[in-house]
């Protein structure tokens, strides 16, 4: 089942086309990779499903089959979660203080569903550790898994996530796309964007490659990551294999960038 689709979605910003007529869809139950170069329109992406970007276009993004125009803010809210790529975490509060700001959409009003879902959501990212330490005292990776924890405190069906492993260690890197995966078996989903090919290979049900704000090619990553795609889309030439049934890429070698570029 459908559960987020951009239909034609088209952005401009300044004179500059950021989105060209992209139509994705993110099913339930799966991670959905968002991949593609510096500039390709994956963060746009994102925030145009979220509500802060294009909104004269909201209509062609649809939430569970509902044009999510036609929804509220606060409902919108409450329909996905969205983390941003360089999300602010400079409050003097606690990390569990807040994670807590993830219940608003709900009311906020620290009931005991709030608390449960507060401390769920450090456990899942295994900060709970540091949940009384304020946000100024964490490092660039703990403050990290505090701000994705914020993101699964509103307990919604549909996670919107921009590059959620990007400061942390490969330890928590994994740990990170292992819960990921766990969320999707349980029926929610989740809409990554990635720089690390070897992650998305590895932990993604399906792979979106954005270039130049188009929509080039979506699938499964062993047949959509290509040596052509990435030839075409990145310059480089990959390395892969198969461990314990799962698809390895390395990126391996940069190559001169196709003619036109």
């Amino acid at each position: 089942m459908t559960a987020l689709r951009w239909r034609d979605v088209t952005l401009c910003k300044r004179g500059r086309r950021i989105l060209d007529g992209v139509s994705l869809s993110a099913g339930r139950g799966e991670v959905l990779g968002i991949i593609g170069p510096n500039g390709a329109g994956k963060t746009a992406l994102l925030r145009c499903a979220a509500g802060l970007e294009g909104r004269e276009h909201g209509h062609h993004v649809e939430i569970g089959g509902v044009a999510a125009v036609s929804l509220s803010s606060s409902a919108r809210a409450r329909a996905m979660a969205y983390l941003p790529q360089q999300a602010e975490a400079a409050w003097p509060i606690t990390a569990a203080d807040a994670v807590a700001l993830g219940r608003l959409p709900h009311g906020g009003a620290g009931t005991e569903a709030d608390r449960r879902a507060v401390a769920d959501a450090l456990d899942a990212v295994g900060a709970s550790e540091f949940s009384q330490r304020s946000l100024s005292t964490l490092s660039g990776g703990e403050r990290a898994l505090v701000l994705l924890a914020r993101a699964l405190a509103v307990e919604t069906d549909v996670l919107l996530l921009d590059e959620p492993a990007a400061a942390l260690d490969p330890h928590h890197q994994l740990a990170v796309m292992d819960l990921l995966r766990r969320l999707a078996t349980e029926g929610r989903t989740v809409c990554v964007v990635l720089h690390d090919l070897s992650l998305a290979a590895r932990f993604c049900h399906r792979v979106a490659v954005l270039h130049a704000g188009r929509l080039v090619a979506e699938g499964a990553p062993e047949s959509t990551l290509t040596d052509a795609l990435l030839g075409r889309v990145y310059a480089i030439r990959g390395v892969r294999d198969q461990i314990d049934g799962a698809h390895l890429l390395v990126p391996w070698e940069r190559l001169p960038p196709p003619p036109g570029t």
